[in-house]
């Protein structure tokens, strides 16, 4: 999975580089501005990438780089272990006089050591076996090759990279916009959780045992849920319906009108029925505790960590003291940044010294 990410002059993150090697689940802390929703933003541009979206300026913009600092380059780079295989992928943007979009001075995808293609500026080199002969061909530079380079076969390399990327996970919900309705299905949720229907109907689609898996959880959490359907509500519209029973009485209550945790248990537990399903996965979820309980929070974290410990990877941030607890030292990252005019620094607490324990040290303003 995700062994590592880099990112340079992208907002407040300057050499930036989070190791994950080896880490089924991870947790960001650090004070609000240090940088942690960031991350995920630059991650969300290499997602978007994998999607298809390969317009520079739909990616990145000039108010992204570090301070204004427009004459460096703006850096990404990700290094993913899939299949046992090394991938590496490096893309940089710049800025240019003649032009209000940045554009792609730099990019390449690497599989264990091998360079499937490279690029400088607008000029794109496939690199094939010693059988076959480098290919070369001109790119706008205002497009991202890695969309645009035409894949073989499912088995091939750009293949299998894009498709990791498109279907990483990356929330920051706000149920209030998860309505579970669906025009459709996906298998690509959106950072806000807002086309949850359409994600939960393209699960269950093609892996249909999901559904046990969502089920299962739901009833751990919530005694009394009894079962879900989507029904029918208009041309190609469908909604999501929860029945509620106890005692022989019984409810049905519209997905849209659950409370705000309630959504987040949902969408919990198609994160866990995903992963299993079609992963594994990378999901990073910004405060997965935000709308729980104190009482909830434990439980639903632990699920989190534990459904990707035999498969996949979860990267969270929070600032809730109940989610900070279930992770130990060997996991969590502080991020700390001494004004808006300097950059993120990264450490992992192991490394830190810290007087007492780790929730007193962070109400004391003392990490």
């Amino acid at each position: 999975m995700l062994q590592r990410i880099y990112v340079h002059n992208f907002r407040c993150l300057e050499n930036f580089e989070l190791t994950l090697k080896e880490m089924s689940s991870a947790l960001l802390i650090g004070k609000n501005g240090t940088g942690k929703s960031t991350i995920a933003s630059a991650l969300e541009v290499l997602q978007s990438i994998g999607r298809g979206i390969n317009r520079v300026g739909e990616l990145v913009q000039s108010k992204d780089f570090a301070r204004g600092r427009d004459d460096v380059p703006l850096r990404l780079e990700i290094d993913v272990l899939l299949d046992d295989k090394l991938y590496k992928y490096v893309i940089a943007f710049e800025s240019h006089k003649n032009s209000r979009e940045l554009r792609v001075c730099e990019e390449q995808l690497i599989v264990e050591g091998n360079q499937i293609y490279s690029r400088k500026e607008a000029q794109v080199t496939l690199h094939r076996s010693s059988r076959n002969p480098e290919a070369q061909f001109m790119v706008d530079w205002h497009l991202v090759a890695l969309t645009v380079i035409q894949e073989r076969s499912q088995t091939d390399p750009l293949h299998i990279f894009k498709t990791w990327l498109a279907r990483m996970i990356i929330l920051a919900p706000i149920p209030s916009l998860m309505t579970g309705n669906s025009h459709g299905e996906t298998l690509e949720p959106k950072r806000d959780g807002s086309n949850f229907g359409e994600w939960f109907a393209g699960l269950l689609s093609p892996y249909p045992a999901a559904y046990t898996q969502v089920d299962g959880y739901l009833r751990e959490i919530m005694p009394d849920f009894k079962y879900f359907q989507n029904e029918i509500i208009g041309k190609e519209l469908k909604s999501t319906i929860v029945m509620f029973e106890e005692n022989s009485a019984k409810l049905n209550v519209y997905f849209q009108d659950l409370s705000d945790g309630e959504k987040c248990f949902f969408l919990g537990a198609v994160v866990l029925a995903a992963n299993k399903s079609y992963g594994p996965l990378f999901c990073f979820w910004d405060e997965p505790a935000n709308y729980l309980s104190l009482s909830e929070v434990g439980h639903f974290v632990i699920s989190l960590r534990r459904s990707f410990k035999n498969g996949g990877q979860i990267l969270v941030t929070s600032h809730n003291p109940e989610a900070i607890r279930k992770f130990s030292d060997e996991n969590t990252f502080v991020l700390d940044r001494k004004s808006h005019l300097e950059p993120t620094l990264l450490e992992l607490i192991s490394d830190i010294y810290i007087r007492g324990n780790l929730v007193d040290a962070l109400i004391r303003d003392d990490v």
